[in-house]
């Protein structure tokens, strides 16, 4: 039988595999920081705009998903995130305006700005955007300062559940040394994936060698973050919940989550094994372009893998440092039996949608982007 707890971490597993699958999808973004880095020719540039430009509306469109996804399920995470920590949520609103506005003015004749100017955003763009994105998933670990009062929805004059216990709304996350970290963990992982991506299809071979020494350099920054954020996450405390959904510091609390869910550790060991594995394969092998094709089932199984040690075992996955016991959890914070398992039956779509997705992707990407074709066809 299907109870309220399954549907509550059921929702956590699709809500963790669109995290995955946003962060995967945000080699369009690392592909952006590399136009200026790896593209020193001018047609060079327009083949890396042209080979993103194909793909960036699927990450928007992850991204607004992810976030309609935790509405529809976790509606309380929403309300009390995106309507307390604003700020974050807009400025990263704004990188992808940018993005989107960029791409479609920077190769038109005559724009105001000129052309490099909206280069520029899309740079900004591919570095900003997965910074900020990762920022705002560490405060999962470290906590966020909110307070939670459900009361407060039976107060006609003002029924707001929850509210930001400080002026700053989500930018005093930068403050925490981890969330920094994390977040240019992200950064770095999106460039390596861009770069992976780019290399595999874009056909030049000087940019190709441009790109893999860029590969090196991303892939060096994204391992020492890793090694720290890890680190930082077996030995330090956890928000811990007990069964009468008192929420509590635990020593050693992820390093608990991931001992006690064996497949969750197993997926993140393969994810890193699987992402190591697709660089040094590109990187070291000068005739290999299909790395991307190993990073890419990596990346989603080790975003999964964080998501669940978040969120599963007893733990509060979105804690309150201002406040313990307003701490959001898969219990408290999510929809009404009926709302999760009438999506649950709408849920069963998905792999369809996503095959869909596959199907018109290798159908784009059948043969590698080549300066000829530019020359030959729209370009951004």
């Amino acid at each position: 039988m299907i109870t309220y707890t399954f549907l509550q971490q059921y929702w956590w597993f699709l809500i963790s595999l669109l995290g995955g699958l946003l962060v995967f999808l945000l080699f369009v973004q690392g592909g952006n920081a590399l136009i200026f880095l790896a593209g020193k020719s001018e047609s060079e540039r327009e083949l890396i705009i042209n080979s993103t430009g194909r793909k960036w509306e699927l990450t928007f469109t992850t991204l607004v998903t992810f976030g309609g996804a935790f509405f529809a399920s976790f509606p309380l995470f929403y309300s009390t995130s995106f309507g307390g920590a604003y700020w974050v949520w807009i400025l990263i609103l704004i990188t992808f305006v940018f993005q989107a506005v960029s791409y479609e003015f920077q190769g038109k004749a005559g724009n105001l700005l000129g052309k490099n100017a909206f280069r520029v955003f899309l740079t900004l763009n591919g570095c900003l955007a997965p910074l900020l994105i990762g920022t705002a998933v560490g405060t999962f670990f470290t906590g966020s300062q909110f307070v939670v009062d459900k009361a407060a929805v039976g107060n006609i004059a003002a029924p707001v559940i929850s509210r930001w216990a400080n002026g700053w709304h989500g930018l005093e996350a930068v403050a925490e040394p981890f969330n920094v970290v994390f977040g240019v963990m992200v950064m770095a992982l999106s460039i390596t994936l861009g770069a992976l991506y780019l290399i595999n299809n874009i056909d030049n071979e000087k940019l190709s060698l441009q790109l893999r020494r860029s590969l090196s350099v991303s892939f060096t920054l994204f391992l020492v973050q890793f090694l720290v954020v890890v680190q930082q996450l077996v030995t330090m405390e956890g928000f811990a919940v007990n069964e009468s959904g008192v929420v509590f510091m635990e020593q050693g609390k992820y390093l608990a989550n991931l001992l006690d869910m064996p497949v969750v550790l197993a997926m993140l060991l393969v994810g890193a094994v699987l992402l190591v594995l697709g660089v040094v394969l590109t990187a070291w092998r000068k005739g290999f372009k299909r790395g991307i094709w190993l990073a890419a089932p990596g990346t989603v199984l080790a975003v999964m893998a964080l998501f669940m040690v978040a969120g599963y075992n007893n733990t509060a996955y979105y804690p309150s440092t201002y406040d313990l016991q307003s701490s959001l959890t898969l219990a408290n914070s999510c929809s009404s039996e009926f709302t999760l398992r009438t999506m649950a039956v709408v849920s069963l779509i998905i792999p369809f949608v996503v095959a869909y997705i596959a199907y018109f992707w290798r159908q784009m990407d059948k043969k590698s982007l080549t300066t000829e074709e530019l020359n030959t066809s729209d370009k951004y």
